[in-house]
């Protein structure tokens, strides 16, 4: 029955509440035909309600619209839509298939969903994912403001949402564990250790069956809808509760001073390859939001998933966008992770383009001004652009930093006058942008790979669990195991990981740029040398929290760390420094063992550097011990703005909490040399009393 129903409006794309009903929108060029469908619930097998929409009454150019009077929140619909089953011309229309709307702002999932209906012939209704009509504009943020650190204080922490609480051990009460709301109770670890924004694995709906049979995709890159929050993430299962619950979580960081970041997935979907399923975009307009290959049945796989978004095409390009501008106007989210972002610059038939449209409409963006955009400057068609991403404001995964600084660790040759650079934000890859130091993003383990503890426990992948006999995840992961492969009850064993642990931590997190900390590392949180865990939803990938207790230690010294980097008494009001101003300002001078006689041979494993620390009023001599001996390195004389002598601040070869000391309250060094021991890393420290906004750093 359609009679009630007026023609509605092409603008806005999606469902829109009004005091009178909902407007819907849909974008299909192709299609002949479309009907939308209300349905009682998630779990019906079939529509209530069918709305035929007259292809000359509710169709204006290539966007079939209607209004419904008196529709609701809380309104269970879907669409399906008719047209040409041709897919060598890239045409895959299957009018038996329930499809969500691209603009959908909440997903209803079934009891009984089933990836496969998806993509067997025939009707699906009873197993598919279902939209829900949303108003999100009533919302009470209680004056919230986002936090707006600078990239000069940022700290950030990567955590996979759910796994961080649903630990049995995390002590939040069951029904909360893995959700928003559980989140929320843990923002006092947070603010505790010293984090200033947290980067969320995927929480934009996605696909937990796209993965192999009887396991669950646990990551989450794998979306079905880039407008709507992660059912399973919410404690109140209402598609609605789950966008509020997402907002008080915003909220309640946003009270701690945390910002959030949210890691998305703008370059493929769940639907897969031309074998998989049809949940939306595959069954709208095919070859308007993929990239095809010449033979238009197959899809183009530069993200090793199956497909490819079609990015720079201007509808793909208004969705993205709009969806960043929904998750920052109406969620209030701080800032974006860009995965794969390197798929971003590609065209329609796959070529790098030098000025890609989406990149600049995101950085050009007035709502998304001022929040953080950071790319993983490549993907998995090799296009790598690490130092040489497009525009003005993104910064970048240095994914350089994480391979060099492992590499010279673990004791590989010819590294030193690499990491030296990587210690500097990379100047070799990023001063020819005259950019801030902070457009590095410095980690050493992120969540695609081995834990901190699993880099220095392991030297090969244990991935078997997956199911794929081992073959999945990296094989070169520039990881040592310290003697022993897995866990060690060998006390010099544990005592060399920790050690490496350190050296890990207090280079990635003291480094020039903005350091990113995985979730766990603090503590020694193991994978088992699962180094691709996106299908173990369990322990192997949960948080668990009696680690915290067991290395007291650790975390101190991660605490200490970040203490010196947030120093409250820190100015970092100057956003225009640029790298080589700061570089030029730190006054940095390069030694060896022996005063400035710094060794770049190959065979050189040791590094150390004098720094002026302007913001700090100190002066920073380091000394790092990459060798498996003891080293005795020469000390320089205090500089004649410090009342000597040298103080030892940090000490990677003692044990806690001598390893680290309170910043003003560092023992003093008397000796003209220090021996480092084997695979350590000594900071001594001097104040010169004075600070000012010269550099950053």
């Amino acid at each position: 029955m359609t009679s009630d129903v007026d023609t509605g409006s092409s603008f806005p794309l999606g469902a829109t509440v009004t005091e009178e009903g909902v407007n819907f929108s849909l974008y299909t060029k192709n299609a002949s035909r479309v009907e939308l469908l209300f349905f009682e619930s998630a779990d019906a097998d079939r529509p209530w309600r069918v709305i035929l929409l007259d292809r000359q009454r509710h169709r204006t150019y290539h966007y079939w619209h209607a209004f419904v009077p008196q529709t609701k929140p809380g309104q269970v619909y879907g669409y399906r839509v008719h047209g040409p089953s041709d897919p060598d011309r890239g045409l895959r229309f299957d009018p038996l298939k329930v499809l969500l709307d691209p603009y959908g702002r909440a997903v209803a999932v079934p009891h009984d969903y089933d990836r496969n209906a998806a993509s067997r012939p025939g009707d699906n209704a009873a197993r598919a994912m279902k939209n829900v009509v949303a108003a999100p504009s009533g919302y009470d943020w209680e004056g919230d403001r986002p936090p707006r650190q600078p990239y000069a204080r940022t700290v950030i922490y990567e955590m996979h949402l759910a796994g961080f609480t649903r630990h049995p051990s995390s002590g939040i009460a069951a029904g909360k564990r893995g959700t928003y709301a559980g989140l929320i109770e843990k923002i006092p670890y947070l603010q505790d250790l010293g984090i200033t924004a947290v980067e969320l694995l995927p929480v934009f709906q996605f696909d937990p069956q796209d993965c192999p049979p009887g396991r669950v995709n646990y990551w989450g890159y794998c979306p079905v809808s880039f407008f709507a929050p992660h059912l399973d993430y919410s404690s109140r299962r209402d598609p609605l509760g789950a966008i509020d619950e997402f907002r008080d979580m915003v909220k309640a960081m946003h009270r701690a001073g945390i910002e959030v970041i949210l890691d998305v997935v703008y370059n493929h979907t769940a639907e897969g390859s031309h074998e998989g399923p049809t949940f939306c975009f595959r069954g709208l307009e095919n070859p308007t939001y993929y990239i095809l290959e010449p033979d238009r049945a197959k899809y183009s796989n530069y993200t090793g998933t199956g497909n490819t978004l079609n990015a720079n095409h201007p509808v793909v390009r208004r969705l993205i966008v709009d969806s960043l501008r929904y998750w920052v106007a109406e969620m209030h989210v701080d800032g974006f992770r860009f995965d794969l972002a390197s798929i971003l610059a590609r065209d329609e038939s796959g070529q790098p383009l030098v000025n890609p449209p989406v990149l600049w409409d995101i950085e050009s963006d007035p709502t998304l001004a001022g929040t953080k955009l950071i790319a993983e400057a490549w993907d998995a068609g090799g296009l790598y652009q690490v130092g040489s991403f497009v525009g003005d404001s993104w910064r970048e995964w240095n994914g350089r930093f994480r391979d060099d600084v492992r590499r010279f660790l673990r004791g590989d040759d010819g590294l030193a006058s690499a990491v030296a650079s990587r210690l500097l934000a990379s100047p070799d890859l990023y001063a020819h942008k005259s950019r801030e130091p902070e457009q590095s993003v410095n980690f050493v383990t992120c969540h695609d790979g081995f834990t901190l503890n699993d880099l220095v426990s392991y030297n090969e992948k244990h991935n078997e669990a997956n199911g794929e006999q081992n073959r999945d995840g990296a094989n070169d992961n520039f990881s040592w195991n310290c003697g022993i492969e897995g866990p060690s009850s060998d006390p010099e064993i544990e005592r060399l990981r920790d050690r490496q642990v350190k050296n890990f931590l207090a280079l990635n997190l003291l480094a020039v740029g903005t350091p990113m900390l995985l979730a766990g590392d603090e503590v020694r949180r193991t994978q088992k040398g699962n180094n691709n865990a996106y299908c173990q939803d369990n322990e192997i990938s949960w948080f668990d929290w009696s680690l915290v207790k067991k290395h007291t230690g650790l975390r101190r010294f991660v605490k200490l760390l970040l203490a010196c980097r947030l120093d409250p008494d820190r100015d970092a009001t100057d956003h225009n420094t640029t790298l080589i101003e700061f570089l030029d300002n730190a006054g940095i001078q390069w030694h060896g063992v022996k005063i400035d006689r710094p060794d770049w041979g190959p065979h050189s494993h040791s590094l150390a550097a004098t720094a002026k620390a302007h913001r700090l009023g100190a002066v920073l001599h380091w000394m790092l011990n990459a060798y498996w001996e003891p080293l005795e390195f020469e000390l320089p004389p205090a500089p004649p703005e410090c009342q000597g002598p040298w103080r030892r601040w940090v000490d990677t070869s003692r044990e806690s909490p001598e390893d680290i000391c309170q910043w003003r309250c560092a023992p003093p060094v008397t000796s003209t040399h220090y021996q480092i021991e084997p695979r350590s890393m000594v900071i001594l420290v001097l104040e010169t009393g004075k600070r000012n906004t010269v550099t950053a750093g």
